[in-house]
């Protein structure tokens, strides 16, 4: 069979790597997608290109616009790997008007434009490949789409950006600060100089909107996203959650309810005993619950030029094995039929029930305990653990911490701020929502 030709928009870390695994495995390739698999042409930066000349050679041609590589008569599949959403959007949606597959990393591209993108490869009939797009080198999204296609998913968690995790383990590991792990993730390079789009949970929502999308058949809806970041824990309450059981993780959750679903980006206690729970630096791991298999655990680098590369040409292979296929006889961009999408609400994060960990600084006296549990009790908030701190000497103040059994939200955040409101009671209490992925 001809050949499958290529045209990289960029070759960075991601489509270097995409770059020099098809070099280097372009035989196994081959054989697996019944067809060779070439790069014909690259978009790179011009101050890039007599670096990148001396790494390729001859053997592409080298463009410093990447429109060129869309409408070169030598490529049959765009493969996207620039990040960012313009002009990301105008050269896919571009390569799609002229009949082009595509294949792309870029999570915020879909997440954001994923529906417009879908709706018009699906009318001009050809395919998306998204794989790269989360969890890096994890194959969680052929697994979504394929392997657990015989199952009703109830749930899927997931830690799904390696900066956070990152972070959180030394802070778990060494008892230092936030910022003091922030610095050096950044030092070491897992964290960008503004590492907001990590820390705060917006890369996270972007993945976990295209995994809520292909678990349920639902549109991708980032906008209903609830995100919440990193950068208020404290190595205190790490250290509480840990005396508990527990350790927390920043996970992205979403789930079916009888009222819709939910999607939710925030720090979670998991019981120390789930293996999740015990990923650790910069790898990543989803947890996926589905009424015939069960739960199953996807563990992997979520980021780096070569595993992230190796989700992009398992994508490019797919493209080879069906390019020629019907479109109706291709598996679906999202999992499902496009007609047979549900439109169920997403709910918001008042609308959730979930359990929670609550930290709270009260005078050590008398009558303060019963104040709050009487509180929680008006508001249908059961207790399931409780631990008082002995003051210091000195001090008059105690942390006063609680584990709740599953409330819904909106009541909770009513107990909070009853709560806040007692003279006994100093500064924010502290919540951390609680799951035990059971």
């Amino acid at each position: 069979m001809t050949p499958m030709r290529v045209g990289l928009l960029g070759l960075g870390v991601v489509g270097g790597g995409t770059y020099d695994i098809l070099k280097r495995n372009s035989q196994e390739i081959a054989r697996r997608a019944g067809r060779e698999i070439v790069v014909t042409c690259a978009a790179v930066r011009e101050k890039d290109v007599a670096q990148v000349s001396k790494k390729v050679g001859q053997s592409i041609t080298l463009y410093t616009n990447p429109l060129q590589v869309v409408e070169s008569p030598d490529v049959d599949i765009v493969i996207e790997v620039m990040g960012g959403t313009q002009p990301a959007k105008d050269l896919v949606l571009k390569a799609i008007s002229l009949g082009k597959h595509v294949v792309t990393a870029n999570k915020a591209l879909l997440a954001i434009h994923g529906n417009e993108i879908f709706k018009a490869a699906h009318e001009k009939g050809v395919m998306i490949g998204f794989e790269a797009a989360v969890a890096g080198g994890i194959p969680i999204i052929k697994s979504l789409r394929e392997g657990l296609s015989a199952n009703r998913i109830q749930w899927v968690a997931g830690i799904i950006n390696g900066t956070s995790n990152f972070i959180l383990s030394n802070m778990r590991e060494r008892g230092i600060s936030f910022s003091e792990a922030l610095k050096e993730a950044q030092a070491l390079g897992y964290a960008e100089a503004d590492p907001t789009f990590d820390v705060e949970g917006i890369d996270a929502a972007h993945k976990l909107t295209l995994l809520s999308a292909i678990a349920f058949g639902i549109p991708i809806q980032f906008d209903k996203a609830y995100t919440e970041g990193i950068a208020q824990l404290t190595a205190k309450d790490i250290t509480y959650a840990e005396e508990f059981g527990y350790r927390i993780k920043l996970l992205g959750i979403t789930k079916r309810t009888e009222q819709g679903f939910e999607l939710r980006v925030h720090p979670t206690l998991i019981p120390e005993k789930r293996l999740i729970a015990n990923v650790e630096g910069v790898m990543n791991a989803i947890l996926v619950s589905a009424d015939a298999v069960g739960s199953t655990l996807y563990y992997g680098p979520g980021a780096g030029a070569e595993p992230t590369g190796s989700a992009v040409v398992a994508d490019l292979v797919d493209v080879a094995r069906m390019a020629d296929a019907a479109p109706h006889q291709r598996v679906p961009y999202l999992a499902f039929q496009v007609d047979r999408l549900t439109d169920d609400p997403v709910l918001t994060i008042d609308q959730v029930h979930t359990s929670y960990y609550l930290r709270m600084s009260a005078l050590d006296r008398p009558g303060v305990l019963a104040d709050i549990t009487r509180i929680l009790a008006a508001l249908n908030i059961s207790i399931e653990a409780m631990l008082q701190r002995e003051p210091t000497e000195g001090e008059e103040r105690v942390d006063v911490i609680i584990l709740t059994h599953r409330a819904l939200e909106k009541d909770v955040n009513q107990a909070i701020s009853q709560i806040e409101q007692l003279d006994t009671i100093s500064g924010p209490v502290v919540r951390i929502r609680l799951e035990t992925l059971a």
